[in-house]
């Protein structure tokens, strides 16, 4: 059980696997107002950024899970380098059945909603973690302009236009839901460009030294169209966030 080979390549100098800047993640910590001994989950935590540098800066406790053991691995190095490896766990897992055994302060799917086939199922798992009047995070994308065609909705990296409701939409959803936005954090361009143009650079290094490997032409025709493609479509047309809701 892990991610493609692929994905783990491409990411691997990655801290954060999403559009945030850490400025970013520093602003989420201060928005949600966490608190010194209140605990997080984080369901797909990638490389346990969020959960490390609020373990930090907050003082919280908590668990992140992931089904990569190469960015579990960057995590626990991250919680150990940081001092807070005492306060933070990471459990090698599928997230899209992880409950914690005590209910948390915050439950966070931040990027990954596929573990629970959208926003409806991922906040339903989230909920299953939290305490009363608990906060859940979701990080997802929505359209910034209406694609004008198949061929940019598949450059943003979508397979069709339903695939993401523009922002009013996705707000509008977690009402229907029945959770009440309580705050957001938005994605900005230097944020996406932080995350998808330092994949090129990553890629490129990997082609370097490894010119046999089997992955080698996947990834040189990967490097030939993906910086047009996302500076032509996804850098205008996709955006990003996290939410944080309270259910009514």
């Amino acid at each position: 059980m892990d991610l493609p080979r692929s994905f783990a390549i491409r990411e691997r100098d990655h801290r954060i696997h999403d559009p945030f800047t850490p400025r970013q993640l520093v602003t989420l910590g201060e928005a949600i107002r966490l608190r010194p001994g209140r605990s997080v989950l984080d369901l797909a935590c990638g490389s346990g950024e969020m959960l490390c540098t609020w373990s930090r800066d907050h003082g919280v406790t908590g668990t992140g899970v992931d089904i990569s053991t190469v960015f579990l691995a960057a995590a626990r190095a991250r919680a150990a380098e940081l001092g807070v490896d005492g306060s933070v766990s990471f459990v090698h897992g599928d997230a899209s059945g992880f409950v914690a055994e005590t209910p948390v302060d915050v439950a966070a799917c931040v990027g990954a909603t596929w573990i629970g086939g959208g926003v409806p199922g991922t906040l339903a798992l989230l909920e299953r973690s939290l305490r009363p009047g608990g906060l859940a995070l979701v990080g997802e994308p929505f359209w910034r302009q209406d694609p004008p065609d198949q061929e940019a909705v598949e450059g943003s990296g979508a397979g069709s236009r339903d695939e993401f409701t523009d922002l009013p939409g996705l707000v509008e959803s977690f009402g229907r839901l029945g959770w009440d936005l309580v705050e957001m954090v938005l994605a900005d361009e230097g944020g996406w460009d932080r995350y998808v143009a330092a994949q090129w650079f990553t890629v490129r290094e990997w082609l370097d030294a490894n010119p046999g490997d089997e992955m080698a032409a996947e990834f040189r025709a990967e490097l030939d169209t993906a910086p047009l493609r996302y500076v032509r479509y996804q850098r205008t047309y996709l955006g990003w966030g996290v939410f944080a809701l309270k259910r009514r």
